[in-house]
Parts: C-alpha cells; sequence; structure tokens
C-alpha cells in the first residue's frame, strides 16, 4: 500500500515563493568594495533573481546549463543562488581563493557556459589563462557593487555584460518552467588537496532537504529571529546552505563583502544585532585576537552561536571566547560532499549535571548527526564500537551525501558497495554518539602500529602560551616506522618552546608514546584556499627529517 500525500517536487522555487509571500520586507544587508552598506529587503531581491532568470533564459541558458559566480558575499550572489537554479540551470560557485590554473580546470571540467563576476575581481578573471579559447563560456556578466541599480546602468566600455542592465532589460514577471526535484540545483568543487578538484553536484531536492536540517533547534536553530552573518565565503560549499535556510526562514541576512578582517567581521556583527555566525577556525581565532586587544570595544551581545567548521578548533579557543567575551561558540561538522553540514556539536538537558571539563569536552567535539545524515565508523576489522575510544574511517549516506562525483570514476573506492561514502576523516564516537574528528586518514600517524592523531596533539599544543599555531605532521622512524613531528609558530615575542618543554606540557593529557619526538619552530604553517593546515606542503618540507632510535 501506498500513501496518498500529493507528489509536489521539492525545489529552489519553493523557497522563492514562501519569501515572497512572508518575508518581503525582511533585510538582507551587505558590505560593499569602498565599505559603504548596502540595504535592501528580500522582495525585492527575490523579484531580481527573477528578472536574473529571464535574462539568462535571454541569453540562451537551458535547463542543466552551468552558471558559475566567481564572487564575495552579498545581495546579488543571494540573487544567483535563487535565480540560477529556480529557472531550471545549475549554479557554480568558484572559489576564488583557488590557483588560476585550478580555476581553470575547474571551468573547463564543469562546461560552465556564463560566468557572473565581482567588478572588483576582474583582475583574478584575467589571470585565468586561455579562459575564452579554452572554455565553453559564452557570456561574462560584471557585478558591480557601486552606487548602480537596474535604473541607471549602462554599457560597459571592456565589452562584458552588465548585470544590472542585464536585469534592467529582462521582464520582471518570468514564468520559470517546470523542474523536477532532482535536477542539479547547484554545483561545488572540493579544494583539491588530494588531487584535482572534484565535483559535488547538489539537487533541488537535496538543497531543500539540507536547507530542513540546517534550521532545526538542535541543529543552528534558524527562524524568523535570527540574524545570520555567514563569514563562511558563498564560494565555499553554499556557505554551509545558510542563504537557503535563511531566506526560507525569513532570517535577516547580512553579508560581508570583500571584507573578512576581524575588525570589519567585528563592525557587522555588533551593528546589525547578529544571532548567528559561522566561519573557520582561522576566522575564529583572529577574531579572538582581535577582541582580546581591547580597542575599540564592540557589543557582541546578540550572538547567540557562532558555529565553527572546516577543521577542529582548540578546546583553549572556545574557553577564551565563553571566559573572556561571553560568547558561545559550537563545533560543526561537514564536508564538500555533505551539502555539508553532517554534525553539530549542541548539547541537551540530560548534560545539565556535567562538570565544566566534561561540559567542554562534549563542545569540542564535532558532535552529532543532524536528521537526515546517518554515521558508522569502520576499520579493517569491520565496524567499530562507540566506546569513545576505538578510532575508524566515518562513513555517512543519507539524501544530502553524494553518491557520486561528477564526471569522475576515479574515485569509486570513496563510496562502498553497500551505499555509504568514506569520508576520509579518523573518528571516534561516543555511546551518545557525539563524533571526534581524531585525524585525516592521510595525516593519522601511525606509530608502530598504533594511530596517533595529530589533531587532538595540535589542539593541545595550541594550548601553550608560547604557541601561536601548531601542526604535527609524521616523519620516518627507523622503529616505529612513524613518529610525531611537532611544526609550531611562535607566539609573538616569545621563543621557540623546546622540545622537553613540549613534552612536559603534554605529558598529562596523553600516552608517553604519543609525545612528540620533536619540535620545529617556522614562520608560518601553508594553509588550503579554505584556511586549513596544508600538511602535505609541511609533509614534503620534512620528509628528509631524521629521527634516531632512541
Amino acid at each position: 500500500m501506498r500513501g496518498l500525500m500529493m507528489d509536489v517536487p521539492l525545489t529552489v522555487r519553493m523557497l522563492l515563493d514562501r519569501a515572497e509571500a512572508l518575508f518581503g520586507d525582511r533585510e538582507i544587508v551587505s558590505r560593499r568594495p569602498n565599505r559603504s552598506v548596502h540595504r535592501t529587503d528580500l522582495g525585492t531581491v527575490v523579484g531580481r533573481s527573477r528578472r536574473l532568470a529571464a535574462a539568462l533564459q535571454g541569453l540562451g541558458i537551458e535547463r542543466g546549463d552551468r552558471v558559475a559566480t566567481l564572487a564575495w558575499n552579498h545581495h546579488q550572489h543571494l540573487e544567483a543562488y535563487l535565480g540560477v537554479p529556480s529557472m531550471g540551470a545549475v549554479l557554480h560557485t568558484l572559489n576564488l581563493r583557488l590557483h588560476p590554473d585550478d580555476l581553470l580546470y575547474i571551468i573547463n571540467h564543469a562546461g560552465d557556459r556564463v560566468l557572473l563576476v565581482d567588478e572588483v575581481l576582474l583582475p583574478l578573471l584575467a589571470s585565468i589563462p586561455d579562459l575564452e579559447s579554452k572554455t565553453k563560456v559564452e557570456h561574462i556578466v560584471v557585478m558591480s557593487q557601486a552606487e548602480t541599480s537596474i535604473d541607471d546602468a549602462r554599457p560597459r566600455a571592456d565589452g562584458y555584460l552588465d548585470y544590472e542592465q542585464m536585469l534592467a532589460a529582462a521582464p520582471a514577471d518570468f514564468e520559470a518552467p517546470a523542474i523536477d526535484e532532482l535536477d542539479a540545483a547547484t554545483m561545488c568543487y572540493t579544494s583539491g588537496t588530494t588531487g584535482r578538484p572534484k565535483g559535488v553536484v547538489y539537487s533541488h531536492r537535496s538543497t531543500l532537504l539540507h536547507a530542513l536540517a540546517v534550521s532545526l533547534p538542535d541543529s543552528l536553530a534558524i527562524g524568523e529571529h535570527t540574524v545570520c552573518l555567514p563569514v563562511v565565503p558563498m564560494f565555499h560549499v553554499n556557505a554551509w546552505g545558510l542563504p537557503y535556510a535563511c531566506t526560507m526562514a525569513g532570517a535577516k541576512q547580512v553579508f560581508p563583502g570583500p571584507h573578512m578582517d576581524a575588525a570589519s567581521i567585528c563592525e557587522l556583527l555588533a551593528s546589525e544585532r547578529v544571532t548567528l555566525t559561522g566561519g573557520v577556525p582561522t576566522i575564529w581565532m583572529g577574531i579572538l585576537e582581535h577582541l582580546d586587544g581591547g580597542e575599540p570595544g564592540y557589543d557582541l551581545s546578540a550572538i547567540e552561536m557562532m558555529a565553527v567548521g572546516g577543521a577542529a578548533v582548540p578546546e583553549a579557543v572556545i574557553a577564551a571566547f565563553e571566559q573572556r567575551h561571553g560568547l558561545r561558540v559550537v563545533h560543526a561538522w561537514g564536508m564538500t560532499e555533505t551539502s555539508p553540514l553532517g554534525t553539530v556539536s549542541n548539547l541537551g538537558p540530560r548534560h545539565a549535571e556535567l562538570s565544566a571539563d566534561e561540559v567542554m569536552s562534549l563542545r569540542s567535539r564535532q558532535g552529532r548527526m543532524v536528521p537526515l545524515v546517518e554515521v558508522r565508523a569502520r576499520s579493517d576489522d569491520g565496524a567499530v564500537p562507540w566506546d569513545a575510544s576505538t578510532m575508524g574511517e566515518l562513513e555517512v549516506r543519507g539524501p544530502c551525501v553524494a553518491g557520486a562525483y561528477y564526471d569522475d570514476d576515479s574515485q569509486a573506492d570513496r563510496f562502498t558497495e553497500d551505499g555509504w561514502f568514506r569520508t576520509g576523516d579518523i573518528v571516534t564516537i561516543d555511546p551518545e554518539g557525539y563524533i571526534r574528528i581524531e585525524d585525516r586518514s592521510k595525516d593519522v600517524i601511525k606509530s608502530g602500529g598504533e594511530w596517533i592523531s595529530s589533531i587532538a596533539l595540535e589542539n593541545a599544543i595550541m594550548a601553550h602560551p608560547s604557541v601561536e599555531e601548531a601542526a604535527v605532521i609524521p616523519v620516518a622512524h627507523p622503529r616505529w616506522q612513524e613518529r610525531p613531528l611537532a611544526v609550531i609558530v611562535p607566539a609573538s615575542a616569545e621563543p621557540a618552546i623546546e622540545i622537553d618543554e613540549l613534552r612536559e606540557f603534554l605529558a598529562p593529557h596523553f600516552a608517553s608514546w604519543w609525545l612528540p619526538d620533536a619540535v620545529e619552530a617556522v614562520e608560518e604553517i601553508p594553509r588550503t584556499s579554505t584556511g586549513k593546515f596544508l600538511k602535505s606542503a609541511l609533509r614534503e618540507r620534512f620528509r628528509d627529517y631524521e629521527l634516531t632510535d632512541s
């Protein structure tokens, strides 16, 4: 017997219709390149997104065609988020922090036909080699964040299309074609730390379901009351799905534009009374340093949650925000392949009786799975128990998890025969389902047949006052195969920590065989385009590092 419910497709256009009907007056705020603040409302954004859809259709864009964006976080980018999928095309956000050669590869591999680019990013566009001769890009549309609108736009001297002029010429009563909920809505590429970037294609259905999962009270709790500032870029995994969730819920959205420095972010957090924000650990560590400076003061009392993801954040940083500034940092985990939100480390009423140390231990974990995501951990011996100590590779599945990469069969082993995605993260899971990322499979240190978590060591090392940043990598050992090497950036005006002092500092927290055998000071730790430590570069730098059998 089958159910008798209506078969209504879940599409991005449902978000537009709901936003227009219920939340047209909700404010959308963007900081321009000149630092001025642009204010509009969600109803205007939805109307402009329909004009964008009509304009793209006028350029010959059809169902399934890819429309790329090379842009910061602002209202025009939100219009593309809504308008491109609603007319059946596929929004493809380009990571502007990638090398131009990688951007050329991604544009070509995705088959982008139109490219929407910020005017301030035209120099980056010019650096992409052979863009017009080696790709399918037919139209380049420039989005200016100057004081222009569809009423006063004019042709560009460089021959590119002008975004505002294009919208001005488009009809306002665009009728969108029928869309299947399994059609592609958006696509993003991984950052390519293990080879060429890989394309992940999100369906309309997965985008809607992810927006619902993100919004739930025990996820990121997004509703009409929310004022959301996504520090995470809109070119990185759809800004964690926040623009779609906030549009669906009618939240006020605040976009920082190209000004991602700590002072600019703090100014917007305070002036717009932001309640929810999210970003990677490097952003929050910079903001913590800025707030610790004391001047100028900011009223951040409206903030209810600062979500952090992309890499593990040290317990010391979580504690510092709470103890010194009264701000709640909440760990989350996800990947491009998971849309991306997979887990959130919220605590429940059952944890009210825990000690402060126990609470911090839970909050430093990546959290429990959000609804619609299933998790398991496996080792060479099979399923790993949820005992908070046994390590295994995290595998996930669900309607918002990728089932394959776009036009790439080389990664087929990332997908198991029984339908799970192998994340490459080595984890432990406690009996309540709280996950702790112990390492990446390629970064975990295998010493004498046992695993050592580089992330756990890094977080502990960064709690030392003489250490600004730390990365731990494996180096060859004649007896144990691999041993940990601590690579540290000394804190300002502090001498580099010596190995004996470091081992003594770590000894109360780890088994003796986990402790690093050596420490090396560097000026900076290389990072990926998304702010994660680029340990492959460190492994290459120290690949001939010699340890003695002692």
